[in-house]
């Protein structure tokens, strides 16, 4: 009991203490449950998918609004299966889903009443968000919901001021008055018809900055996010706010997000923003180098790397957010379905040292990293080759016992001046199976 009401304490009064947002009651529990998820489904799949040349194929081919809308016309996924889906992330060991809504090229994948532009208008003719919503509901996986910020087609949107979607033929001038209102209506069509939804995850904020990393990264428009949060936290107070703009949260936001990058390390070179101490954390990445299905992306990485990935995330004390791009059929590709259920036999084994954990005392190193649960420590060995690892600075006064997690076999080690040296020599096993577990005395 005091431990959760410290997590209560924690986020009410520490995530947003420089602004007038007073999250609820419910959703700090939801921050909670999200901080300890730790792993979840990203879907990028829509009209986008059936050129296979990934999501952004309108921006990056110069396609007009009218050609675009054509493929509209085209989408008839007769392979897909909620079911499947949400039963395929649950083999994985997925404990979320986040399912593209609308993507930049503006078409919705649920039957909208502001947007013709949409999944009812095409032959397949059914709502596809309410499908994989039912599945998810069904099936115990929470769901969250990304939504484009920018749109490519409509005139609404400022696009004179964008640093995307200048060759879809529009012309004039936006307003964005009209643009918020739409957004508005459509956030509340999915936030009312669609029943719980764990967040909405946001998109696009960077088309109206400078590039990433400038000095200024002042936006262009006043996105008023002021009013769209208010208006979802009112709809759904338990529902959590994330924005995909590359900088540090802003003022309404539950969860921070890094893209294609763990925290700090922004090796990627979109997240020059600083991790926050204050509110749970997530990494978004790719199986291959593509979102949407991209027919010639076949650089997968190895179910070793996503491993890797994954554990490194939860050292970093964020969730690991994988994405898969449907093709347009419906189906998944057998690449992305079996480096899943390798995750998820995975987890079946190791899960206890990934979920419900937070972040290890030091930061993932060259060697691997830790996470940390109640008096445990799980030292992950990821680095090949090392016959020895040294944790600096140990701050625990005591180690109770130290064992493999896989076997519970004995783990070698010496501690010295707060340098705790482990033994790793004596075990042969893949570097992914290298779990050392410490109890120690706090």
């Amino acid at each position: 009991m005091k431990k959760i009401l410290f997590a209560l304490l924690f986020f009410a009064n520490v995530t947003y203490a420089q602004t007038n947002y007073h999250p609820t009651a419910a959703n700090i529990k939801e921050r909670q449950w999200f901080a300890n998820a730790k792993f979840g489904l990203f879907i990028h799949w829509g009209v986008f998918s059936i050129p296979c040349a990934g999501e952004w194929v309108m921006n990056n081919r110069g396609i007009t609004v009218k050609n675009y809308t054509r493929l509209k016309d085209f989408f008839n996924p007769i392979e897909f299966n909620a079911h499947n889906w949400v039963k395929l992330a649950k083999e994985a060991g997925m404990q979320y889903i986040t399912l593209i809504t609308r993507h930049h090229d503006g078409f919705s994948m649920w039957n909208t009443k502001y947007s013709d532009f949409n999944i009812m208008n095409t032959p397949y003719k059914k709502d596809i968000v309410k499908e994989i919503a039912n599945e998810c509901h069904k099936q115990g996986v929470k769901l969250f919901l990304y939504y484009s910020l920018l749109d490519w087609r409509r005139d609404d949107y400022p696009f004179e001021t964008g640093r995307t979607g200048q060759k879809s033929g529009r012309t004039g001038k936006g307003n964005y008055a009209s643009y918020l209102q739409f957004m508005k209506n459509q956030l509340t069509e999915l936030l009312t018809n669609y029943g719980s939804i764990a967040g909405i995850w946001f998109d696009g904020n960077w088309d109206q900055t400078n590039p990433e990393g400038d000095k200024d990264m002042t936006p262009r428009i006043n996105w008023k996010y002021d009013e769209i949060y208010s208006l979802i936290h009112k709809l759904q107070p338990a529902c959590l706010i994330g924005n995909n703009h590359h900088l540090t949260p802003f003022a309404g936001e539950d969860f921070q997000m890094f893209e294609k990058d763990l925290p700090g390390e922004n090796k990627g070179g979109l997240s020059f923003q600083k991790p926050s101490e204050m509110m749970p954390l997530e990494t978004c990445e790719t199986i291959n180098n593509s979102w949407g299905f991209n027919i010639t992306d076949t650089t997968y990485k190895t179910p070793k790397q996503l491993i890797d990935y994954l554990v490194r995330a939860s050292g970093y004390g964020a969730n690991l957010l994988l994405n898969i791009g449907p093709m347009p059929n419906g189906a998944i590709q057998q690449e992305f379905v079996d480096r899943l259920h390798y995750m998820g036999n995975w987890l079946k084994i190791y899960g206890s040292t990934i979920y419900n954990t937070t972040g290890g005392y030091i930061k993932p190193q060259d060697w691997g990293c830790i996470t940390e649960k109640n008096n445990k420590l799980f030292v992950h060995v990821l680095k090949e080759g090392d016959n020895e690892i040294t944790l600096t600075q140990f701050p625990f006064s005591k180690i109770i016992k130290a064992y493999w997690f896989k076997d519970s076999a004995p783990a070698q080690y010496t501690l010295n001046a707060n340098n705790l040296v482990l033994q790793l020599k004596e075990k042969n096993s893949k570097d992914e199976d290298r779990v050392i577990v410490l109890e120690v005395s706090k």
